[in-house]
């Protein structure tokens, strides 16, 4: 069994590894699901809801709710800006400041500023990108996706490197039920019935929202229910974003043999650009550099990518990780 970093959480350290871990997935749809998750480790409701709430107020714990599915409604972009070194503080600040950006990191390469940007539809994803450009003064890369090949950021704390299932298109969320969506972005209420909690505001009821969030579950328009940790805050600190040049022809079969090498967390396709010519990406997350690196070696011979181009770009600073915001309106 692999190295574990957690906070101290007293007596009841090794239960509180088990919950995260186990129920990073697969969250249980019923009325009181802490008392379920609870009932694994010995605990109370009120325990395990005391427990994450102390792990959200240490930024272990990004959220308990739901990872949307690529497909699901909005729309998403990742970009990459050339800084010079001694504006990136500044820089990367402004582009933090944009609601719609939750991911935000430097990465050691001539293109340094890396971000992930999200929102309702492309009129409010170009805006914000347009936003960024103008008060920096400097040109973003854009760089949408075209095709998932896995999307898997549930991190085991445990280094077992399970596979996980591939991407899948998902279920677009109705116009109806988007108000929901957007809730459950932000994160179950921790209290004894967070579904009836959800819904109240919407005029749901807990039948109603359970019956909804189990649908989106088994169409992929969820693609994981549970615990959204933040992997830097348990060692998880090396990560590095491999891309490579395939030719179009070859880019779906080379994408679906990398995503299922070991190791691998994300792996999908994005449009080139005039300066980039790198079709394939994947990540790989880990505790050290060195073991990140071979991981790297070791999945591209194995997935016949070792005559492509290739570079290796690590992660330096975190600016921003917050949750993906697809349903959330403009200002909110």
């Amino acid at each position: 069994m692999g190295r574990i970093i957690v906070a101290d959480f007293g007596s009841s350290t090794s239960e509180l590894h088990t919950l995260l871990n186990r129920w990073q997935r697969g969250f249980p749809l019923v009325a009181r699901p802490f008392h379920a998750l609870g009932a694994e480790c010995g605990w109370t409701g009120a325990q395990v809801i005391a427990a994450l709430k102390g792990g959200l107020a240490r930024g272990e714990v990004s959220r308990v709710g739901a990872v949307f599915g690529v497909g699901a409604g909005g729309a998403g972009l990742l970009c990459a800006m050339r800084v010079p070194p001694e504006r990136l503080d500044a820089v990367a600040a402004w582009v933090s400041a944009e609601p719609g950006v939750n991911h935000n990191y430097a990465r050691d390469h001539e293109w340094n500023l890396w971000f992930v940007i999200t929102a309702a539809d492309r009129t409010q994803l170009n805006a914000c990108v347009e936003r960024i450009e103008r008060v920096s003064g400097l040109q973003a890369l854009r760089l949408p996706m075209r095709r998932a090949y896995r999307i898997d950021l549930g991190f085991d704390l445990y280094d077992s490197h399970e596979s996980q299932a591939g991407a899948r298109t998902a279920e677009p969320v109705r116009s109806a039920l988007r108000p929901l969506a957007a809730r459950l972005e932000d994160g179950l209420p921790l209290v004894d019935r967070p579904f009836e909690a959800l819904g109240a505001p919407l005029g749901l009821d807990e039948d109603a929202v359970l019956r909804a969030i189990g649908r989106w579950c088994e169409h992929g328009t969820v693609r994981r229910l549970g615990v959204v940790l933040r992997h830097h805050e348990f060692g998880i600190a090396a990560n590095a974003m491999t891309v490579f040049a395939v030719p179009e022809r070859e880019v779906d079969s080379a994408g679906e043999r990398l995503a299922a090498q070991p190791g691998v967390t994300l792996c999908y396709r994005r449009e080139s650009a005039p300066q980039w010519p790198y079709t394939l990406y994947c990540m790989v997350h880990g505790r050290e550099r060195e073991n990140v690196r071979e991981t790297i070696d070791k999945i591209t011979q194995s997935a016949g990518l070792a005559d492509k181009p290739r570079e290796v770009l690590f992660s330096t600073r975190r600016f921003k990780q917050t949750g993906s915001r697809y349903f959330a309106q403009a200002g909110a």
